[in-house]
């Protein structure tokens, strides 16, 4: 291994007089000009002459030029333009313009600044290029660059920018070498690591959603673009797939194909797609699912869970916040909305989520149309019931829009803003205790500090890292760094070593008492024996200068290791009867359970009875208003019958007088007229 020495960076105002310095400046007004004009544009010189002369002088009080010049004109017009501007201000923009100008600045004028000392370790066999200061001969520190050429603030302070095989160095982000053409720079995109090669797909670039998928190789850090094309939905539907462009999706690995799921276009749809890309022969097509799907959305969290797709949250087409659950087997393709039970995390986009243990749903910051938060939620997959446990350590600050990956126990989570600034820290959450703590800070106006930005975990030489691209901090970004994180054995030793706080019972509420007993039982009794262990380490010095202690020291371990045994014996009754008690609550629960079957039984059989009851009463009714129309007919044919047996007796009775006049001889007329 060789030692190197690695730049630490100038902080201000030492970064600015270096660079005034590079550009040409010794002191006086005029001194620079020919300087100026050699090595910068017109209008670039002039506005470095009146930046300098604003963080040097202050604002500009000096009358205008009465001599006929065009050039004092036009330095006192750049200068006096300046107004009253701050002269940290004037600093800030002289060091950023240069940095546009000439991004490799400050490692070229870094011959000749003193800068402070790091050394860093480096590979044997690892190519640098040297540079001479002061007889020695030292590597030379590398510049990174955006996509416009310009090169961050601070940046030889917050990233090294060496090659990962060259720096040995872990919690610090790195700028590997890249090549081949970088995509667009970008944010809101989807990104995800299959066989060392991570996959960008999709992201939004000055309000423009984008649908090209590009290819870095994590071994030879090289861009590539891939051509993507649509294949048929289906054999009755052979028109291919239309790829629409999106951001704010979610890219999953799935076997050998990656899903990409939701997220923002132009013209959206009513529901979530979910669209699969085959690695094999780079095409895209539809998923067919099955069941109720979600409205469509972007900025929401999907999860992947054991063969299942956790969805929660986002932002729909109408800009209206969720925080609705939903899931899809991926066995089956069927869709299932959950409607867990307790408190869910309030509606919010732009959130990060992470599973442990493959049982609990982790839901942390995000925002809303008014606010950013910085609380986190906990989800129990099996009982389906929302919690928000206490947070410890360095709880970080709210944001949204912010990156997370899992590496173990461990999650780390980068980036994200709250409207006003990006957030300049890494920090990760040990998920077993709910304790965070810081990694890293970057600062200045890096990509890292970004909203929107991208983050997966891979494989370096045996070792997880984790690779950032993208994002948006006030500009759009396309770089990539990389950070070896250490916490995958820190932490998991320092949970060991320190007690387990309360919030990890409010994450694995509603579980079996048992395993629980059981679990804390195992972690105090570790904690005993590590004690043990400590005192037995720092004893041995004593051991071999005072022989005569070694007896006293050995009975109290003894002993110790008595109590210890006398207190195991009395948990393990404990939880022999907690078992007994639970199996007795079982009991009691399945006959509960059985009588309550059996009410439910006996309610539905009077249920049927009352509804047959309710059957035979309106048959009943019919019949009876049958019965009263039949009653009325009845009468009306009696009055009927009653008036054709009067008109019968009184034309009999007519026709008996008839016959008595013709018997006495009168005239029929006459008979008739005088009846």
């Amino acid at each position: 291994m060789a030692m190197a020495r690695a730049s630490s960076g100038l902080a201000y105002p030492e970064r600015f007089y270096a660079a005034a310095s590079y550009a040409g400046f010794d002191g006086s007004p005029n001194s620079s000009a020919k300087e100026l004009t050699s090595k910068f544009s017109n209008d670039s010189a002039l506005l470095l002459y009146a930046l300098y002369q604003q963080a040097t002088v202050g604002p500009c009080n000096v009358p205008k030029p009465s001599s006929w010049s065009p050039v004092e004109q036009s330095k006192w017009k750049s200068w006096q333009g300046l107004g009253n501007m701050a002269t940290t201000e004037a600093m800030r923009l002289f060091v950023k313009i240069l940095e546009e100008e000439d991004p490799g600045w400050y490692s070229r004028a870094s011959n000749s600044v003193a800068e402070p000392i790091v050394d860093v370790e480096m590979n044997h066999d690892s190519k640098t290029e040297a540079v001479k200061e002061n007889g020695n001969s030292f590597p030379e520190t590398k510049t990174i660059s955006t996509e416009n050429g310009n090169m961050m603030e601070t940046q030889d302070k917050d990233v090294v920018s060496e090659g990962l095989g060259s720096v040995v160095v872990y919690d610090q982000w790195i700028a590997p070498p890249i090549s081949g053409q970088r995509p667009k720079a970008r944010y809101e995109h989807g990104a995800a690591v299959v066989q060392d090669k991570m996959y960008i797909y999709g992201g939004n670039h000055n309000g423009r959603y984008l649908s090209d998928m590009h290819i870095l190789d994590l071994r030879s850090w090289a861009w590539s673009k891939i051509q993507a094309k649509a294949v048929a939905e289906s054999t009755e539907s052979p028109s291919p797939a239309l790829l629409t462009p999106c951001a704010g999706h979610s890219l999953i690995p799935w076997e050998n194909k990656l899903l990409s799921i939701a997220g923002h276009t132009k013209d959206p749809s009513e529901i979530i797609q979910v669209k699969v890309f085959d690695l094999q022969t780079c095409s895209w097509s539809t998923l067919k699912t099955y069941g109720k799907p979600p409205v469509s959305r972007g900025g929401q969290s999907v999860t992947l869970v054991g063969t299942s797709l956790v969805i929660f949250g986002g932002e729909d087409a109408k800009r209206s916040l969720l925080n609705d659950l939903h899931i899809l087997d991926l066995e089956t393709m069927t869709w299932d909305e959950i409607d867990a039970v307790g408190v869910p995390p309030s509606p919010r986009s732009d959130h990060a989520a992470a599973v442990h243990a493959e049982r609990y749903l982790l839901i942390f910051g995000g925002g809303s149309h008014a606010a950013c938060f910085n609380d986190l939620h906990v989800l129990d997959l099996q009982t389906m019931e929302w919690s928000r446990p206490t947070q410890q350590g360095e709880i970080p600050t709210p944001r949204a829009g912010h990156a997370g990956v899992t590496i173990g126990e461990n999650w780390f989570l980068v980036g994200g803003g709250d409207n006003k600034s990006g957030v300049s820290e890494t920090v990760v959450l040990n998920m077993s205790t709910l304790v965070w703590s810081v990694v890293t800070s970057v600062q200045g106006r890096v990509p890292l500090a970004s909203e929107g930005l991208s983050l997966v975990v891979s494989s370096y030489s045996g070792e997880d890292v984790i690779v950032a691209f993208g994002g948006y901090n006030g500009r759009y970004n396309n770089e990539v760094y990389v950070l070896k994180p250490s916490h995958k054995s820190t932490l998991s030793s320092k949970m060991i070593e320190t007690p387990v706080p309360d919030s990890v019972s409010a994450v694995q509420n509603n579980t079996n008492p048992t395993r629980d007993l059981e679990s804390e039982l195992e972690v105090g009794q570790e904690g005993k024996i590590r004690e043990i262990v400590v005192d037995n380490v720092d004893s041995e010095p004593l051991i071999s200068k005072h022989p005569e202690t070694t007896e006293h020291l050995i009975a109290t371990l003894k002993a110790e290791k008595e109590e210890l045994e006398s207190s195991l014996s009395k948990e393990k009754l404990q939880s022999i009867q907690l078992k007994q008690d639970l199996t007795e609550a079982e009991s009691q629960n399945t006959d509960l359970y059985k009588e309550l079957q059996s009410v439910r039984g006996q309610l539905a059989a009077e249920q049927s009875r009352c509804f047959k009851l309710e059957v035979d009463v309106a048959e009943l009714r019919q019949k009876l208003q049958t019965m009263e129309t039949l009653q009325k007919e009845l009468e009306l044919l009696q009055r009927q019958k009653a008036a054709s047996e009067q008109a019968a007796l009184n034309a009999k009775r007519q026709s008996s007088g008839g016959m008595w006049g013709w018997l006495a001889g009168a005239p029929p007329t006459q008979n008739a007229y005088d009846a």
